[in-house]
């Protein structure tokens, strides 16, 4: 099962931590600013003298804090400012251009655009993680109709948009476009509802356009409308293009236009529809390339130009600029080599669509002494991974997906190549993982090789597995990840895992922010060591476990401080959920039904029922209005 990420930045989401405090204040009004801004305002009306007044200290104070404030950039930094007093409160929205919602349930639209009045840039996050792995249904909302509605009246000088896993519609895209003159920049991750419609009114009526990011979305395509064509005939200002998600056939002419006439233009990231003939021909066009998504990367019937076959490593030799390739989605290996006079420069190489195999990859990899990302396929095999370990001497983050999931196969990468990876590669940050077999050997020497990773997700594909070598739990190799990795704040677990794991991760797991179970734990005694002893929890993710009432009420005095829960196939009931919805009011607790909706809704009938899933989030605003039938909202 394959993760819906395709940005490779360890920390994208865990560097935001807005408490509930300062969620609070957002309920202080205006109001409280009695001091006048104007100093001459009702004094010496009557002296007849004309000299100036002086401001007052508060003004100056408050002028001088939006001038220093103005620097701030971490969301952090400024959340923890904000609640310095309501002076600093104030002058904090006033300042924040940049306006980041994790939840977009959390607060309302208008609360959002009431408070901080001057944004130019807005983030909206919509469904929990979980979704990407089909645990949620596709109807569960996540809407953003409401948003696009308050944001077009709230800030019509607003430049940049970006969605994660919401649902948008083409009305919607089409009210971004007529709304916002001066926008510039629209990036969709994991987003779903449009179609190419509503990209062609984006792109036809956003002149000013710099950006346009379609990130493992989902275009529908009930009616295929040619969106390439609606740019600019014009010179155009694009420097980002990715559409590798969109399944549909485009106007190549076209596209092949766009790009001659985009000179800024440095990230472009094709489809599968564009073949390696066409490539070719963009790159003749665009050198000046920094990120490139190469399509299919395999020929067709049409790309042949004349009865030469075109000189594929010259293109790419030319891209001097190339650091970051990516695509390759029907990948022909003969093409490979094509690739080669980049390969030395390149910081980022993402092969996780490509089925390349041992000798393929280390064809490729030999050149990529300055690789800092790589994702990949297992495929590769454990001698895969041993040459990347013996080359890429500066890689930061690994991702390694399976080809085959399925829990009763025999999987080709093991402890021999991860640990290969530790030894080799002791810059690591960050680490995805998918395997059927791990020791607690090698994720010990892992925790001691590469001690500066920040995040640490290996996923044992199959249930509650123990090393089996030892056929111990696979304790020791998480808790040594917690103990010896001081900068951890992501970590996710699976395989066989006891309340001793639990424990290593409350006493050592004091910067984990995100944590995520999955086919793991013992009883609710491991879940309480957790909740009691991380401070910084901000997100708990876990399936398939076998956490019951005992853990969910263990967490009462910190829920508060987390941007959410998520529970699903674990062993609550419906009254433990509903005295935790009574005890915290400011939270709202979603039970969901996937298999029942007829009788989702019926509390009293299913009050001792045990909860499919619950999806617990703070709110400013209290439960949403949008909620399907098969969402049970507590209260």
């Amino acid at each position: 099962m394959r993760e819906k990420e395709n940005h490779p930045s360890t920390n994208s989401e865990d560097d935001h931590r807005s408490s509930l405090l300062d969620l609070a204040r957002a309920e202080i009004t205006e109001s409280s600013n009695s001091k006048t801004r104007t100093a001459g305002s009702g004094l010496g009306s009557g002296s007849g003298t004309s000299e100036p007044q002086a401001p007052f200290p508060d003004q100056v104070l408050e002028n001088v804090l939006e001038n220093v404030l103005h620097f701030l950039s971490s969301r952090r930094d400024r959340n923890a400012a904000s609640l310095v007093c309501r002076s600093w409160y104030r002058a904090e929205a006033l300042t924040r251009s940049e306006l980041f919602i994790g939840n977009c349930y959390a607060l309302s639209p208008t609360r959002a655009t009431a408070r901080f009045t001057r944004a130019r840039s807005v983030t909206v996050k919509g469904k929990p993680r979980f979704a990407d792995f089909d645990l949620m249904p596709a109807d569960w909302g996540a809407h953003f109709s409401p948003w696009a509605s308050a944001l077009s009246q709230a800030y019509p000088w607003l430049e940049k948009l970006h969605l994660k896993r919401m649902l948008l519609t083409d009305a919607d895209l089409a009210l971004i476009a007529d709304s916002f003159a001066a926008f510039r920049e629209l990036v969709l991750v994991c987003c779903e509802g449009f179609g190419t419609p509503g990209l062609a009114v984006v792109v036809s009526k956003c002149r000013l356009l710099r950006v346009l990011e379609l990130v493992e979305s989902e275009v529908e395509d009930d009616e295929e409308v040619d969106w390439i064509s609606c740019f600019p005939e014009s010179q155009t200002n694009l420097e980002s293009l990715v559409f590798d998600c969109v399944d549909v056939p485009i106007n190549f002419e076209a596209l092949e236009g766009l790009v001659a006439r985009s000179p800024r233009l440095k990230k472009l990231r094709l489809n599968r529809y564009v073949s390696m003939a066409e490539l070719y021909r963009l790159l003749l066009r665009a050198p000046q390339l920094t990120h490139l998504g190469t399509g299919s990367f395999s020929a067709t019937e049409a790309g042949a130009v004349g009865d030469q076959e075109p000189d594929y490593a010259a293109a790419f030799e030319a891209c001097r600029s190339l650091v970051c390739l990516s695509g390759f989605r029907e990948i022909w290996a003969d093409y490979l080599p094509a690739i080669y006079p980049v390969c030395t420069n390149l910081t980022s190489l993402n092969l996780s669509y490509a089925d390349v195999n041992t000798d393929q990859l280390k064809s490729v990899i030999r050149h990529c002494h300055k690789l800092q990302i790589f994702w990949v396929l297992d495929s590769i095999r454990d001698e895969g991974l041993q040459a990347v370990a013996a080359t890429c001497k500066d890689l930061r983050e690994l991702r390694v997906f399976p080809v085959d999931a399925r829990e009763e196969t025999d999987g080709p990468v093991s402890e021999v190549g991860f640990e290969a990876i530790s030894q080799g590669c002791r810059k690591l940050e960050s680490i995805l993982f998918f395997t059927q077999r791990m020791t607690n050997a090698a994720v010990v020497a892992m925790s001691k090789n590469c001690p500066d990773l920040v995040v640490f997700r290996l996923c044992i594909i199959g249930r509650y597995r123990p090393d089996p070598v030892t056929e111990e739990p696979m304790d020791e190799g998480f808790g040594a990840i917690v103990m010896n990795c001081k900068k951890l704040t992501r970590l996710a677990m699976s395989g066989l895992l006891t309340d001793r794991v639990f424990e290593y991760i409350g006493m050592y797991g004091k910067l984990v922010r995100t944590l995520s179970v999955a086919f793991a734990g013992d009883t609710d005694v491991g879940l309480k060591y957790v909740l009691e002893g991380c401070p910084n929890l901000q997100k708990l993710e876990i399936r398939d476990s076998p956490f019951g009432d005992g853990a969910l009420r263990s967490g009462l005095h910190h829920y508060y401080n987390m941007r959410f829960l998520w529970m699903s196939s674990c062993k609550l009931t419906r009254q433990a959920c509903q005295e935790v919805a009574r005890a915290l009011p400011n939270l709202v607790l979603e039970v969901i039904n996937n298999n029942n909706e007829e009788n989702a809704g019926d509390e009293e009938e299913n009050a001792g029922d045990e909860v499919e899933t619950l999806y617990m989030y703070r709110s400013l605003d209290g439960p949403r209005d949008d909620a399907p039938r098969f969402v049970t909202i507590l209260q």
